[in-house]
Parts: C-alpha cells; sequence; structure tokens
C-alpha cells in the first residue's frame, strides 16, 4: 500500500498533536515495513523528535514546490499531489482532510482526538470553536471511516456531531518507549538532584490550565493525613496563577513544586522517581500521561467523568471533578497502604500492555484494507 499522511504536526508541533502524529507514523513504517507511507508537511522546520524519519526507507516526505500559499496547499493543492503520487489511502491525523479527496477516488480517514471545544465551549474562543467545528464536521463526513482515540470520543462524535456510529473505529494511541524503559538508582539520583526533587513526592504532568483541574489536588492538601510534596511539571497559563493564590492564602505554598522546564529526556526518571501519580482532569481525548505513568511502575489516581478510566484501567482510582475530600482519602490509601499500592502497579503494567505499538498498528492496519477493500 501507498498510504499518505497529513504530516504537519509531525514536522510542526513539538507535543500534543505532534507527538501523536510521529507515535503513528514510526509505528505503521515499523511494523509494516512493506508499505510507502509518504508525509505530506507544508513546511518543514528543526525538529529533534522527527529525525527518526530518516532512518526508514519506507518513509518519503513531500513538501509543496513553492514557498508561498503552503497553507492553501494543505487544505487543498495537496489533493492533485496525492493523485500523482499514486496514494492508496489518506490519513489526516488531526479533525481534517484536504478539499475535494471525497471526489478523487483516494480512499480516506481520519483521526478525531477530542471534542473538548463543544463539550467546554468556555476554554475557547467563539471563532476557534466555529472553525474547528466545521472542519471536523467536514471531515468525519468526507471519510471513509473516522477514527476516534477513544471510547468517550466515539460517544461524543455520535451525541455532539450526529456521525453515524457505525463509521467510527476506536483505536488507541500508545506512549513513547522511554517511560517503559527502567532507570537505574543512579540515573534518578541525578535527575532527582539536578531538579531539587524531593526524596518522595505526588507527580502531576500536564499543561497548567484550568481543564486539567490542578485546583482539586490543591484543595486536597489540607484533607491529606500523609504530607507528602507534590511536583507539578507542565507549560503554564494564566491559570497557574489561581492555584498559586488559593496555595497561599492556605499556607500550602511549600506543598506544591511547580517544574516548568523538565526535558523529555529527564521526564521518564521524573516518573519513576515518583510515588503517586495524580491526573484529576475534567476532559481528555484519552489522557497520556496517565499511560506514561502506568508503564513507569506508578500507581494512578484520576478524575472521572470523561475518558480516564480508559486510559487507567480498573486498578487506578477515580473521584469526581470536584471532590477533594475524595482525592485527600484515596491518596492517604494509595500511600499507606503499601499492599494496594504494589497491586496498583502490577496490574497497571498489565492493563497498560493493550496499548502496546504492535497491537495498536495492527488495528491501525486492518482498518486501512477495509476501507481500500471496500472501493
Amino acid at each position: 500500500m501507498k498510504i499518505g499522511y497529513d504530516a504537519k504536526r509531525a514536522f510542526l508541533n513539538n507535543t500534543g498533536l505532534g507527538n501523536f502524529s510521529r507515535w503513528l507514523i514510526k509505528t505503521t513504517a515499523e511494523h509494516y515495513p512493506e508499505n510507502t507511507y509518504l508525509l505530506y508537511t507544508p513546511k518543514l522546520k528543526p525538529n529533534k523528535w522527527r529525525n527518526f524519519f530518516e532512518s526508514f526507507s519506507n518513509v518519503k516526505i513531500i513538501t509543496p514546490a513553492g514557498k508561498y500559499l503552503t497553507a492553501l496547499w494543505r487544505s487543498k493543492g495537496v489533493v492533485s499531489t496525492l493523485k500523482k503520487d499514486g496514494i492508496d489511502i489518506y490519513h489526516g491525523l488531526s479533525y481534517e482532510l484536504p478539499l475535494g479527496i471525497g471526489h478523487t477516488g483516494i480512499r480516506s480517514v481520519v483521526s478525531i482526538h477530542d471534542l473538548i471545544f463543544l463539550r467546554f465551549p468556555q476554554y475557547y474562543g467563539w471563532i476557534n470553536r466555529l472553525i474547528y467545528t466545521a472542519k471536523t464536521k467536514r471531515a468525519c463526513k468526507t471519510a471513509d471511516r473516522v477514527i476516534a482515540i477513544s471510547e468517550r470520543t466515539k460517544q461524543d462524535l455520535v451525541e455532539l456531531l450526529n456521525i453515524d456510529e457505525h463509521k467510527i473505529d476506536v483505536v488507541y494511541q500508545g506512549c513513547a518507549p522511554e517511560f517503559s524503559i527502567e532507570r537505574s538508582s543512579e540515573e534518578k539520583a541525578a535527575i532527582k538532584q539536578k531538579h531539587n526533587l524531593p526524596d518522595r513526592f505526588i507527580l502531576n504532568v500536564g499543561t497548567i490550565e484550568e481543564r486539567k483541574n490542578l485546583m482539586l489536588l490543591a484543595k486536597a492538601l489540607p484533607h491529606l493525613k500523609t504530607t507528602i510534596p507534590v511536583v507539578v511539571v507542565g507549560k503554564t497559563t494564566a491559570y497557574l496563577d489561581e492555584v498559586k493564590a488559593f496555595l497561599s492564602a492556605n499556607n500550602l505554598t511549600d506543598q506544591i513544586l511547580f517544574m516548568h522546564q523538565v526535558t523529555f529526556d529527564d521526564l521518564p526518571a521524573v516518573y519513576q522517581s515518583a510515588d503517586l501519580f495524580v491526573y484529576p482532569s475534567r476532559y481528555e481525548g484519552f489522557g497520556i500521561p496517565i499511560l506514561e505513568a502506568l508503564v513507569s511502575s506508578v500507581p494512578v489516581i484520576a478524575a472521572t467523568g470523561s475518558c480516564l478510566e480508559e486510559a487507567g484501567g480498573e486498578f487506578s482510582r477515580y473521584v469526581g471533578p470536584d471532590d477533594e475530600k475524595a482525592l485527600a482519602t484515596q491518596i492517604d490509601e494509595v500511600l499507606t497502604n503499601d499492599a494496594a499500592r504494589q497491586l496498583m502497579i502490577k496490574e497497571g503494567l498489565i492493563y497498560a500492555q493493550r496499548f502496546q505499538d504492535r497491537t495498536l498498528a495492527a488495528q491501525l492496519m486492518d482498518i486501512y484494507k477495509q476501507v481500500i477493500a471496500h472501493a
């Protein structure tokens, strides 16, 4: 097969959808080397995370011939390039398909990660909501199959955009293999020293924004019987000021250490040094940090209300996103009951095996083959 990917995010985004795009391209190219993978991107820029593309002989990078109107090329002009290249199937990796692809005979699928812009419209400007909604609806209508990143996202597509549930497949995302590689005690000690980490800590990873709901963890601190600091790793937004104001007003400032400059290379050792991972997000498309924690042998407490149970499995713990007392109770239980904690770690590792790259690549390839077979 000749498989085309909308690879803009893979080349231009360092996190989020960029990580997803690079993971998916690498996973399919690695496990199904008999195919040719063409990556279509409007431009290139230095990005060390995509350097591995060059090591695959079955991966080719396609950019527009000119330097101008590159956005228009991605949204429409690329269609003629796809026809010239003889693409069998085109995969829009993030909500979009190029205009006109439905009239070319080229089969297509599109990945939808979440509909947070509809579930929580207050987090988005009205123009962005209109654009995201229009692009998503058009791509889902055009595509031969829609790939949702979780069952929750599939339900949202049916409920909020009236997409036929029989047109939607669920394929989860894996996480980077670096998190499942056990770090030596010396390496973890070095990372602790580098970042001045406490000996024991609760970890939270993710952008510090309102939807991620770090305030719940802050509000749980006064109710804890176990005294253990929290380490928060993530980019900042204005929401951080709200959290810090609460901490200051309640004399809790020294209970949370904020780290905004942790590199990806250091992050696995930070995870593996933690006693517990807490992820109280109100809504996610999937919740990759939970999977990163599970494969790092760290027990997880997360919030109910979206898809986090799908990421964490039945042996992780869950609380309501507004119930700080319940969160405190669960934290105390996990940190003081070693048998329960070890069971969560063991079962978490077992559960995480369903997100192995080989399994997910096979699911994707089955979808591609079915779509082409029904051409």
